[in-house]
């Protein structure tokens, strides 16, 4: 008869927490009122792809609007954060 022989090993795998974080979504409001800001974070939130200022113009209230490559537009609120119009 002949016999066999397994070898089982088990081996724990951690991850380091300097890679994951939990709740680590950050929101439109939350960011700096700064363009650069803005296009860092709709491009994390495009999944790594780079969304770019396609134009500028003043609202009525002389307000600059960004045209984003996402196809919609930014302004800086009342109360001096991003919203989307």
């Amino acid at each position: 008869m002949r016999g066999f022989i397994y070898s089982l090993s088990f081996k724990t795998y951690t991850m380091s927490h300097a890679f994951v974080r939990e709740d680590d979504e950050q929101w439109l409001h939350d960011i700096p009122t700064t363009l650069n800001a803005l296009i860092n974070y709709l491009t994390r939130e495009n999944n790594g792809i780079r969304v770019y200022e396609k134009s500028v113009q003043l609202n009525k209230e002389g307000k600059e609007v960004d045209a984003m490559s996402n196809g919609l537009s930014y302004i800086i609120g009342k109360d001096g954060k991003w919203e989307i119009i």
